[in-house]
């Protein structure tokens, strides 16, 4: 179905069509924050009390990436408060948080066919709240500086109506209102300022805001997990909780679990038994003795059909290259660009990629009175209290959520499973749980970063690309992941459309340069494997193959791959910028007999960034990554030094890709059941990392994601510059290379 405001209105007929209209008006959705004695509420984003606290409600999970901080500093700072003052604490499930630049972000647009009215307002009725797609500040910097605003004016009306002058005279700094010769905590005027009128229009950007824009404030998520006083999900504790060890399936489909019961009950400790379709969990009076009842009960599952294998999912993808592809992008006429000499023809495979979180699932779920409360870290809060409420058969306004903070998600806690598991077992046993899944069925039963394998095809035409086509085999990710996310009204509607390619799997395959004639093909792999959102999404494998083609073809041409690239860029002249600037800092000289030099670049979420790579042959012919220069123009910070830790955890999550993180399959089984076996970065493998912020009044963009995707291919081309060295096709690389 096509939406349009014509089909909406007429859709079923004349009647039909008024109550569809009527349906979709846009609704009002009051604020829920709680409001403790002393405190006085301004929107749905902070409060303030007696004691001078400001306390911002923040809707977006915390899983490393400073988020608690920076919608903070965007409050305080249009507020004009006193940094030490500012505490935060989680937002409750509301309309009013829900998500929809985040949404289009992690989706790839996958929903522009309705009408953006509409897609905003379905969305905030699902109340589908996300954190994904990089989007905290895109979409909630302008209701959270309006309400600060509010706040400031509200308490400058109050301050000026005791000092008998104009409040617009008034300004807000470190806390206090003053006119320049009286001032008042904002302690002392909160409660007053409750039944002052907000002004029209608001006073942003005035008044006193404005101090604390662009600086590198501390975080305030810090000191709590330096001291060990953060509370993450695995340290709940409540009465009478049991903890609960869980063992699943291999993937595939199974048709029973065999185990034996009586001899996990013999363990002492043990208190229950509980099978799910696919999982097997026993509950004790501790975790280890959960995992010894476990052991005990040696659950073996009984499947149809052969189980999952790296060589299976191989041939899946060679199969699905040769199949007739779904065209996900076109622009000019490719065939004719491709006739004639100086075609060139690259395979380049991608392999399934991980998580690899610090912190496994984990879930905390207590059953009383009939309802239902749990302690999770996620990223889709209302959605996992819909799912637990389905899981065991109540209403969702019975369940309550506490957000957890994570410990490092990489997209992970996009996923609910933990959480129903916990609701369904605490259902059962009339008890609290706490659920926490090993290290090994963390690894073997992940959301994977889906594999893929590419074939592209250009031809060069005097010292130009004249035409370039893109085949991707890779699994259409974004559909089921949407199901997960939001499975409501845009998830069945939005991401329909016969023969085109799916937008999520094909994430950061279209090149940005000046290319007259281009095709993107999306060719479908059905895969027995679960996927998911992994740290860079599908742009990992995408601009892996991209940008490493892009160096092949300079090569064919004889060009200067950075010189190249810039001059193929002038209709993207902020990513031209950052690859200037990356090669200034990084002294680019294209490589040469013992240190070769590769570069790549990237738009995604509304930022950009070029990375250059210095690499060398190590001992044993092993390639060592030297330095890593990253610059990145992603518009208009709040906090710099945010920015900088993302891109730098960003550029090692992208080392990590390259060097490790391989996953293969036997038997039904990730292979990996340590994060040891993974091959991740050490200390001692960690390059020189150098990061320049290019200044930029242009609107923020996303930072949580941007420095992973371009981080391989630079590397891989700096590899190739290198003699004798062959050119890398793969991702993970093989050491041996």
């Amino acid at each position: 179905m096509e939406f349009s405001r014509r089909n909406i209105l007429i859709g079923g007929g004349a009647g039909a069509g008024l109550l569809v209209a009527w349906s979709l008006w846009p609704r009002a959705y009051g604020p829920n924050l709680t409001v403790n004695p002393g405190e006085q509420a301004f929107g749905a984003w902070l409060k303030i009390g007696r004691d001078g606290i400001v306390t911002v409600a923040v809707p977006q999970a915390e899983h490393g990436q400073g988020v608690v901080t920076a919608l903070a500093q965007v409050v305080a700072d249009e507020l004009g408060a006193d940094w030490r003052t500012v505490a935060v604490e989680p937002a409750p499930i509301n309309s009013l948080y829900a998500n929809p630049v985040g949404v289009d972000s992690l989706f790839e647009g996958a929903f522009d066919r309705m009408p953006k009215a509409l897609r905003t307002e379905w969305l905030r009725r699902d109340t589908v709240m996300l954190t994904g797609g990089s989007s905290t500040i895109r979409m909630f910097e302008r209701p959270a500086r309006a309400a600060a605003a509010t706040a400031r004016a509200l308490m400058a009306q109050a301050a000026a109506r005791r000092w008998g002058v104009d409040w617009t005279e008034c300004e807000a700094k470190d806390g206090f209102i003053t006119d320049g010769r009286w001032r008042l905590r904002f302690a002392e005027l909160a409660e007053a300022a409750v039944s002052e009128t907000v002004p029209e229009p608001l006073p942003l950007g005035s008044g006193g805001a404005g101090r604390l824009a662009g600086t590198d404030l501390p975080r305030l998520d810090s000191p709590a997990k330096i001291d060990g006083s953060a509370n993450f999900t695995a340290d709940i504790r409540l009465p009478e909780m049991v903890h609960v060890a869980i063992r699943h399936a291999p993937l595939g489909e199974v048709r029973a679990i065999r185990l034996n019961r009586d001899a996990a009950m013999k363990v002492a400790g043990v208190v229950d038994v509980i099978e799910g379709d696919e999982w097997v969990a026993v509950a004790a009076a501790s975790w280890w003795i959960a995992q010894k009842g476990l052991d005990a009960a040696a659950p073996q599952a009984v499947s149809r059909g052969p189980g999952v294998s790296s060589a299976g999912i191989a041939k899946s993808l060679d199969h699905a290259l040769g199949e007739e592809g779904r065209l996900a992008f076109a622009r000019g006429d490719v065939a004719e660009a491709l006739e004639g000499g100086g075609l060139v023809e690259a395979h380049y495979r991608i392999g399934v990629g991980g998580h690899a979180a610090i912190e496994p699932r984990a879930a905390v779920a207590a059953w009383r009175d009939g309802g239902l409360e749990l302690w999770v870290p996620t990223q889709v809060p209302a959605q996992v209290r819909a799912l637990a409420a389905e899981a065991v058969g109540i209403a969702p306004d019975r369940v309550i959520v506490h957000p957890m903070p994570i410990g490092g998600s990489f997209g992970v806690a996009l996923e609910s499973e933990a959480a129903v598991q916990a609701a369904t077992i605490a259902a059962k046993l009339k008890r609290p749980v706490n659920l926490q899944w090993s290290r090994a069925d963390d690894l073997r039963r992940d959301a994977f970063r889906a594999p893929a394998l590419a074939r592209l095809t250009a031809r060069v035409d005097q010292g130009r690309i004249a035409g370039w086509r893109s085949r991707i085999a890779t699994p259409s990710t974004g559909p089921d992941l949407a199901r997960r996310v939001m499975p409501g009204g845009p998830a069945r509607w939005g991401m329909r459309g016969e023969g085109r390619g799916d937008a999520y799997a094909m994430g950061g395959a279209v090149p940005p340069y000046g290319i007259p004639a281009l095709a993107v093909q999306h060719h479908v792999a059905d895969l027995p494997i679960p996927t998911g959102h992994v740290r860079g999404g599908a742009h990992v494998a995408n601009v892996f193959a991209r940008e490493s083609f892009i160096d092949e073809l300079a090569a064919r041409a004889g060009a200067d791959p950075l010189a190249w690239r810039i001059g193929m860029l002038g209709g993207e002249p902020r990513l031209a910028r950052c690859l200037s600037t990356a090669a200034s800092l990084g002294g680019w000289e294209g490589g040469g007999a013992g240190s070769g030099q590769g570069v790549a670049a990237h738009g995604f979420r509304g930022s950009h960034v070029a990375v250059l790579a210095e690499a060398h042959r190590g001992e044993g012919g092993r390639p060592v990554v030297d330095r890593l220069v990253a610059a990145v123009d992603c518009g208009r910070v709040v906090n710099p030094d945010l920015v900088r830790q993302q891109i730098e955890g960003g550029l090692l999550f992208g080392l990590a890709h390259l060097f490790g993180a391989d996953i293969g399959f036997a038997r039904g089984l990730a292979e990996p059941v340590r994060l040891g076996a993974l091959r991740l970065p050490r200390l001692a493998d960690t390059p020189d990392i150098t990061v320049e912020l290019i200044a930029s009044d242009e609107a923020p963009g996303g930072v949580g994601e941007v420095a992973v995707p371009p981080v391989a291919p630079a590397i891989a081309n700096a590899l190739a510059t290198l003699p004798g060295f062959p050119r890398i096709r793969s991702l993970p690389m093989e050491l041996s290379a």
